[in-house]
């Protein structure tokens, strides 16, 4: 549901009717008229509504009934979500008592805007209780609230700022194909600080030759940018002459967790390469994959599982398997090995799998209509705290805040995993759907 115009009037006993607070939501009356059509009825002026509200009150009988019969209250969609909007402002305006003194309702009703952005921003009412108790409004100064900021923070002052880079990867392991990786990052942002539009800045910076991060997209309320920061693109050939950091983010927060920016970086290699080899020996397979972390990869795990999942097969019976590292969870009903490598690789920095599985199981197993014969890959799960493959991260000491309290500064990168594939070699391994570069 949502809130076309909303009025609030006053009545005295035999006096006049008189609209002591009204508000129109722009953005759902120009959704009214995109939906309506040639059937769009505007909202009534306030004269022209006060007059239709005491003609529906038998008030007054100087304004003609609408031909057209209305449908019952009842029957209308949402309906009872509006009453519950109209009860708690009700509540909010009488308080305790029914009947306000004129300087106590005066303060409530100018406190009204500030509480229809809490409960109903943007016209679209919320689950969420009224305010029972008013409080006085806090000086701001000339500064007005946005609409699209649903209140303002009270409390402790404290901003997170956390860093993810996504690795996706296909590998071949054939001269014929070559392997593809690419890297994007997100940079998320919870901004507790109190004021109405407080400053604050984020600066991202990269290592001493580092490649500048590309294809960079912002959150609309970033206030300034350098021009340089949007023009990096990874469709274009890199001359050495882009835009290499530090890259600053001034923005006014929104009370929520948010995306302050997104961006692509070229990294030279995988952090985990891998050889997947299947040969089919009667009704069993023979088995062999090897791990390598690369040696720029920090060598400590959050969580690190290799997934080999078997299709269009009867389901597994023998399995004769041995790993150098870690250990091996066998699921035979989904025809499913789960390589649980841990945290830590071995000082090798290489781990191997090798064995036989016999599919030997008294029904069939899960189908993939891709995955035929020798078609089948392994695929990674990792994630690496405190690293990013860019190199990129965010200084604690370079976030500015320009707020009344100094603010708690936190902030965090890591790195994961996400469609990261290596396929059997000896097979055909399909064509990589999205685009990744080199």
């Amino acid at each position: 549901m949502t809130v076309r115009g909303l009025w609030i009037i006053s009545h005295e006993n035999g006096g006049n009717l008189s609209i002591r607070f009204s508000r129109r939501f722009s953005t759902v009356e120009h959704r009214a008229k995109s939906l309506a059509g040639s059937s769009y009825v505007a909202v009534p002026e306030e004269s022209t509504f006060l007059q239709l509200l005491l003609t529906e009150l038998g008030l007054s009988d100087s304004v003609d009934v609408p031909p057209d019969p209305r449908p019952p209250l009842a029957s209308l969609l949402s309906v009872s979500q509006g009453l519950t909007l109209l009860a708690g402002l009700q509540t909010f305006l009488l308080g305790s008592g029914s009947k306000p003194d004129s300087e106590g309702l005066g303060s409530r009703l100018a406190m009204v805007p500030s509480v229809l952005l809490q409960v109903c921003p943007l016209g679209t009412p919320l689950d969420v209780p009224l305010p029972g108790t008013p409080t006085a409004p806090t000086s701001v100064g000339t500064q007005k609230q946005p609409a699209w900021k649903t209140g303002l923070h009270r409390g402790r002052a404290v901003v997170n700022v956390g860093l993810i880079e996504t690795v996706r990867s296909m590998q071949y392991g054939n001269r014929s194909r070559q392997d593809l990786w690419d890297v994007y990052g997100t940079v998320t942002c919870k901004c507790e600080v109190e004021g109405v539009l407080p400053n604050v800045t984020v600066t991202l910076s990269l290592p001493p030759n580092g490649s500048p991060l590309q294809d960079i997209l912002v959150h609309p309320c970033v206030t300034s940018l350098d021009s340089s920061i949007l023009t990096a693109s990874s469709v274009d050939n890199y001359d050495g002459s882009a835009f290499s950091g530090p890259y600053k983010f001034p923005f006014s927060p929104p009370l929520e967790p948010f995306r302050l920016c997104s961006y692509t970086s070229e990294v030279p290699v995988p952090p985990i390469l891998g050889s997947y080899q299947l040969k089919e020996e009667e009704n069993q397979l023979r088995v062999s994959v090897t791990l390598k972390l690369h040696e720029s990869i920090k060598n400590s795990f959050e969580f690190c599982n290799a997934h080999l999942p078997f299709f269009n097969r009867d389901q597994m019976g023998v399995v004769d398997m041995k790993v150098s590292s870690g250990q091996l969870d066998v699921s035979k009903e989904k025809n499913l090995l789960v390589w649980v490598l841990g945290q830590k690789f071995p000082k090798s920095r290489e781990v191997t799998m090798e064995g036989k599985i016999n599919f030997s199981g008294p029904t069939p197993g899960p189908s993939d209509p891709l995955c035929t014969k020798l078609t089948a890959y392994v695929k990674l799960h990792f994630k690496v705290p405190d690293m990013t493959l860019s190199g990129c991260y965010v200084d604690q000491h370079s976030v500015q805040v320009y707020s009344s309290a100094k603010p708690r500064i936190v902030t965090s990168r890591e790195l994961q995993s996400k469609e990261y594939y290596i396929w059997n070699s000896t097979g055909t391994a399909p064509v990589s759907s999205g685009q990744m570069m080199m």
